[in-house]
């Protein structure tokens, strides 16, 4: 395709985003983990026929089925999307050379990020094609790593580090490209619990952009780790918002760890103070003793409700134990209230 045609491709779709974003609340998807688990995979499925002789077992390597269980993954978008979502995120919270490692599947990491991007996106497009009063977006999922640039795993050695910032922003690059290549309108940066692991996140995602000449929109989703309101790296909600805020952002918020009613300080302190979108996707409630959620969606949607009444967000959805059933409930709610006014976001549109 032609370099000024992809450039216009792209406004255009810039512009269905920017607009929706005005006019409503959007809705993000919910938990996919929650949703595989539901199939009962075993090590023969996750192989699939051709990782059948592999040598490393694989179970457990979500992102590996969208290469041997696509139809799997294909069906967890078009379940989020008849349930009223608006965003779906593709399948690679694990999408990176780094994470890969632990299966030994580092060389996978252009495809598993391209076929993810492409299945999430066939799926968009068809729904939008089906209701083109309500188009219908991708959004590139990029996880933290396993692995922290600011703390050290041995308490017996602080200065030591797991990683470098430019190993993080090599592999994040690699695993942007392969997002982009397959079709994305936004690229997440999500569940950051080291703000250092999300600047070479960033980096990378700016890096690329000019390379490709490319404007695609970024979001970025933090993780309050516990009642101690902060970040695993140790910042709390606005310190986090002012260290990546220098970057132009679609949206800044948070996602996981916590319950929605939990979540709600934090919210409170960036959408008073930040000019950029605001997000939120929290987890179904709290673990229980056993580490699943109980949270119903009645429950779950009648406290995001306080987030709609206070006008926090723009940008809705649900991380761990969260189902379609989940993000129905929640999209009813969105659609009785207005979006919170994204000042970037108007400046942006209005040139």
């Amino acid at each position: 395709m032609h370099v000024g045609l992809i450039l216009k491709t792209e406004r255009l779709k810039n512009e269905i985003l920017y607009k929706a974003l005005q006019e409503r609340i959007l809705v993000l998807d919910g938990a996919m983990g929650t949703m595989l688990q539901r199939h009962k995979f075993s090590e023969e499925d996750f192989r699939g026929t051709r990782f059948a002789d592999y040598a490393s077992d694989v179970k457990g390597n979500n992102d590996l089925l969208s290469i041997t269980q696509p139809a799997a993954i294909a069906d967890v978008h078009a379940q989020y999307f008849a349930a009223g979502a608006d965003i779906v995120e593709t399948n690679t919270f694990s999408g990176t050379t780094i994470a890969m490692a632990d299966y030994d599947m580092e060389f996978l990491v252009d495809e598993l990020n391209y076929e993810s991007a492409r299945i999430a996106r066939k799926v968009a497009d068809e729904f939008t094609e089906r209701e083109p009063h309500k188009p219908r977006f991708v959004a590139g999922a990029i996880g933290p790593t396993n692995k922290t640039a600011s703390m050290s795993p041995d308490v017996n050695d602080p200065g030591f580090r797991a990683i470098t910032f430019e190993e993080l922003r090599k592999a994040y690059k690699q695993q942007a490209a392969g997002l982009v290549k397959g079709g994305v309108d936004i690229l997440l940066v999500e569940t950051v619990f080291d703000t250092l692991n999300a600047k070479a996140a960033l980096f990378a995602i700016e890096e690329l952009k000019e390379e490709l000449n490319l404007d695609i929109p970024v979001m970025v989703s933090g993780t309050i780790t516990d009642a101690s309101g902060r970040t695993l790296s140790g910042q709390t909600a606005e310190a986090f918002m002012i260290s990546i805020e220098h970057i132009e952002l679609l949206s800044i918020g948070f996602n996981c760890a916590l319950g929605a009613k939990q979540l709600t300080p934090y919210l409170e302190t960036v959408s008073g103070k930040s000019v950029y979108g605001i997000s939120a996707y929290p987890n179904a409630g709290l673990p229980n003793a056993f580490g699943e959620y109980d949270e119903t969606p009645e429950q779950m949607a009648s406290q995001i409700r306080e987030y709609l009444e206070k006008s926090l967000v723009n940008i809705i959805g649900g991380c761990c134990g969260t189902t379609p059933e989940h993000i129905a409930a929640i999209a009813v709610i969105a659609a009785e209230f207005k979006p919170r006014r994204i000042p970037f976001l108007q400046k942006l549109v209005n040139g």
